[in-house]
């Protein structure tokens, strides 16, 4: 049984994961642990805590092993340069002593991080390198339920490649096809993520959020998804594309697109990150989405005819755009698919050990055609009942114990009926970018203030940004059109017809927050204005405490569903321990707090109503 450390970093969402035989033991973002989020920092926090988990040493490893290879991505970046020269040179003379002070030299940076976490015998240390996209396919493929299945990684870019299709089967992957840089869906989804004031590497869930409110009808919206297609990307049958690079500035300089030729072709400037949301932005907005979902249908009709398999996985960014895997679904192009939970490149960390496990030391791959193997996605630390007593002394908080998790769900349930905001911390931390039920803040779904009052007095971020629903899996089928498991929040569905409440026939022309804040159904505030939602199914074996909560919710309401979203403010990573989930209750306005079987109600907190205390400066994402 090996025993095998999976790591990405230093360039965005480092994170660790290890493996014992093939099972996978612990897996966790680096950012969690220093509250920086996407740091790209060496994980060592993040091995820390796998290393413990497991009881391991970095001596007694077999491997530890990187998520791709930097001289191949060194190599990229001399051809780019040379390919686009003399454009580029302030770009060009940025990146390079960046690369040869710190990433050509690799194996070194990774060997001094690795003696932050703890001494070991350097020469017993055997370090290897995955590639990018095989980090992305093994990590997509290996813990899935399939024997067999097409594998169809798509991203900005590894080292060469933006996109792959792989064939997987047992313990074995084939990769058999890829696109290479400069042409790459995940940069175009970025790009317009920049062009539209969002954060690129952060922003593009807030792109995908922002969709919904385009006018799907509009002539405006239709212009622009035609001058997309004219202008940046020629889409091929097999859905491999090409970008015209004269409108791009990601290869050679120091931003995503050349400004000026996007106003030219759009007609409007680039939005500022603060600057308020037009309909022309949600019009284009939808635009991108549409020529993506088309590309990623197209890519996935090609893996289906080159692979001949009848199950589908996804890894890499773009994996990420659960409108788009909705879409793929529907199409029915497979019998079932299945999305890595860390699909980024947070998940690269995973992926590489699995390809080490499998591929390199070909051992024998855990399969179970009843579940994938990925534990719920609930890899990270949890906290004992004496780490949280020291914590509420710590902070002088005022609580109470239940010793009876049943009456503990059914406080919790009537006050979150009542309308009050739940912060709910149970178990082991999740790996990957969602909460799904261990970090996470919980609300009444029909209750029709509820996403604005999170956006603005507990998320602190943009009143437009969607929430999504946890549905009781056996009760999926009451509220959404989706047949299928979706326990990870990867897949939109449609909300049922028979839910839905009459629109005014001026509903596509009112504005955007007219269009936000009028009812579409008796569960208000999980669903998009497009009368879809982004559906986590919560399973009784994977989460029973979570399921218990909303069974009970359930009871009390006729209702088995909550709004969940992640336990944090804007630019703020999800919380960890239960001192950051403490101090993120305290400087919102979250009513309650669940910590394991322990509850704090905020008015009774020493100087409660003194939020700004426990506030933290975080970078706005």
């Amino acid at each position: 049984m090996k025993k095998i450390l999976g790591l990405s970093a230093f360039y965005h969402d480092s994170a660790a994961a290890l493996l014992i035989g093939g099972e996978i033991i612990a897996a966790a973002q680096e950012e969690r642990f220093t509250r920086q989020k996407h740091t790209p920092d060496f994980p060592i926090h993040a091995i820390r805590y796998c290393l413990e988990e497991a009881g391991l040493s970095i001596d007694e490893l077999d491997a530890v092993v990187f998520y791709d290879k930097p001289l191949l991505k060194f190599e990229r970046l001399l051809e780019t340069y040379y390919a686009f020269a003399p454009k580029g040179l302030v770009s060009f003379l940025k990146a390079i002593p960046v690369w040869l002070d710190e990433k050509m030299f690799l194996k070194k940076l990774i060997k001094d991080g690795l003696k932050e976490v703890g001494t070991y015998d350097k020469k017993k240390l055997n370090l290897l390198f995955s590639e990018h996209h095989l980090s992305h396919a093994a990590s997509a493929f290996f813990p899935s339920k399939f024997q067999k299945a097409a594998v169809l990684t798509i991203d900005g870019v590894g080292e060469w490649s933006t996109a792959s299709i792989g064939l997987g089967e047992g313990n074995s992957f084939q990769m058999l096809k890829e696109l290479e840089f400069p042409h790459s869906v995940g940069l175009l989804y970025s790009a317009f993520t920049y062009f539209l004031g969002f954060t690129v590497n952060s922003g593009e869930y807030k792109l995908m959020g922002l969709a919904p409110y385009g006018n799907p009808d509009d002539e405006q919206t239709l212009e622009y998804e035609k001058k997309i297609k004219e202008h940046l990307v020629d889409i091929k049958e097999d859905g491999s594309i090409w970008l015209d690079q004269k409108y791009f500035n990601y290869a050679t300089g120091l931003r995503m697109v050349k400004d000026e030729s996007w106003e030219k072709i759009f007609g409007f400037k680039r939005r500022g990150p603060e600057d308020q949301l037009e309909q022309h932005h949600c019009n284009l907005a939808l635009a991108i989405q549409r020529v993506t979902e088309e590309i990623v249908i197209k890519m996935a009709i090609t893996a289906k005819e080159i692979c001949k398999a009848d199950y589908l996985c996804l890894a890499g960014g773009v994996a990420l755009n659960c409108v788009a895997n909705g879409k793929l679904l529907q199409k029915g192009i497979f019998k079932d698919i299945y999305i890595q939970p860390a699909a980024g490149d947070a998940g690269g960390a995973l992926g590489a050990a699995l390809a080490i496990s499998h591929i390199y030391f070909d051992e024998e791959r855990l399969y179970s055609k009843d579940s994938d193997q990925m534990k719920g996605s609930y890899l990270g630390p949890e906290y004992s009942d004496k780490e949280i007593l020291s914590m509420n002394k710590k902070v002088k908080a005022v609580y109470e114990q239940y010793s009876d998790f049943n009456a503990l769900t059914e406080f919790v349930a009537s006050k979150i009926a009542e309308g009050k905001v739940v912060g709910w911390f149970q178990g082991r931390m999740e790996f990957g970018p969602r909460a799904l039920g261990n970090r996470s803040i919980l609300g009444d779904a029909r209750n029709p203030e509820m996403q604005k009052k999170l956006n603005l007095k507990i998320k602190y971020r943009e009143g437009f940004r969607p929430f999504a629903p946890s549905v009781l899996a056996e009760k999926c089928g009451e509220y959404f059109e989706l047949q299928e498991e979706s326990p990870y929040m990867l897949i939109v569905a449609p909300v049922l017809e028979k839910r839905r409440k009459m629109l005014p026939e001026n509903y596509h022309h009112m504005s955007l927050w007219e269009k936000l804040y009028k009812e579409r159904s008796d569960i208000q505030s999980v669903t998009h204005l497009d009368f879809s939602a982004r559906i986590q199914t919560v399973h009784q074996d994977t989460n029973p405490r979570y399921w218990s909560l909303i069974a009970e919710f359930e009871k009390l309401t006729g209702y088995g569903l909550l709004v969940n979203t992640s336990f944090n403010v804007r630019g703020e990573p999800v919380v960890c321990t239960p001192f950051d989930a403490y101090r993120c209750f305290m400087s919102t306005e979250m009513d309650y707090l669940v910590i394991g079987d322990f509850v704090y109600i905020k008015n009774q907190q020493p100087d409660w109503e003194n939020k700004e205390k426990w506030m933290v400066e975080f970078k706005p994402d």
